[in-house]
């Protein structure tokens, strides 16, 4: 499957249609926001004022719009999680796609240093490594990908091994092609809907991690983002002061993001494995039919 037909088939599934939907306005957002919003830090108010006609979601601790925080914050994080969710694929197909393929000695060392980082635990090593690491964006992309790529390695090293048993790859090590054509053309054009589902996956992990890191003050304070955005409302009081107002928007924003990607993944499982959309629709044929003739379901032996 190549790239366009999968965006094709995208378009035509209606949860994918709906989270590429969401996700485009956050990512329009975050590309002309920004230059159409008061600057972020500018004391404009009172502080800690509730959303009004003058600021539509109220003002910080500081006296700074919230509304502006919001969208320029989307930025930041967003180019920071998708960088890295692209970049965690990225080196996880590069590392598990050469163990899977070439095996041996080669898929001995590089599974016994993916086991290595699975057995790290996560969070610990990224807040140890964002609090040694000089503070910045580069800092936290960096945590993210190092801490986050094992996962997606083990999961393509074992497609690839699935794939280069099959009648097509054999054909084509037969006719002599070289290693790296069998792999790019054959190989990995086979795993574009599990590539894309481990980018939006990654994509996800990275924002709330991100956002948790900033907020516990690890990432430079100094810039607008979603996390840095909690971290100030924490350290203003804003929950024991009322200010709903200063956090709400960011973390509605953040599941909002999160329930748009969610569902483009979704989408692609659907497509990816067409039985997933057939007995969905199959369950809901039975509940309808439920209420309408007030008969009892049964769905694979048993009575639900």
């Amino acid at each position: 499957m190549n790239a366009g037909l999968l965006f094709k088939q995208m378009l035509t599934n209606r949860k994918a249609l709906a989270g590429m939907i969401l996700f485009g306005l956050f990512v329009l957002m975050a590309l002309i926001g920004p230059w159409m919003v008061q600057d972020p830090i500018e004391f404009t108010s009172i502080p800690n004022q509730p959303p009004s006609l003058d600021n539509w979601f109220g003002t910080t601790g500081q006296g700074q719009d919230v509304f502006a925080q919001t969208v320029v914050g989307s930025r930041a994080t967003l180019a920071i999680g998708c960088a890295s969710g692209f970049l965690v694929v990225i080196l996880g197909a590069v590392i598990g796609g050469i163990a899977g393929y070439l095996g041996g000695r080669t898929d001995d060392f590089l599974s016994l240093l993916i086991n290595i980082f699975l057995v790290m635990p996560g969070l610990p090593l990224m807040v140890v490594l964002a609090a040694w690491l000089p503070p910045g964006p580069l800092t936290i992309l960096s945590v993210l990908v190092l801490t986050g790529w094992a996962w997606h390695a083990r999961v393509l090293r074992a497609q690839t091994m699935s794939l280069s048993q099959r009648d097509f790859v054999l054909a084509a090590k037969v006719t002599g092609e070289s290693s790296l054509r069998i792999v790019t053309a054959e190989i990995l054009p086979n795993m574009l809907s599990l590539m894309t589902s481990s980018f939006i996956g990654a994509t996800i992990y990275s924002i709330g991690a991100q956002v948790g890191l900033e907020f516990l003050g690890l990432g430079d304070i100094s810039n607008v983002t979603w996390g840095t955005n909690l971290y100030w409302a924490s350290n203003d009081s804003a929950l024991l002061l009322g200010s709903w107002w200063t956090f709400v928007p960011t973390g509605l924003c953040i599941a909002l993001l999160g329930f748009g990607l969610t569902l483009i993944n979704f989408g692609v499982d659907e497509i990816a494995n067409p039985r997933l959309a057939t007995e969905s629709l199959w369950v809901r044929k039975l509940k309808g039919r439920a209420t309408v003739d007030g008969s009892t379901p049964v769905i694979e032996g048993g009575v639900r």
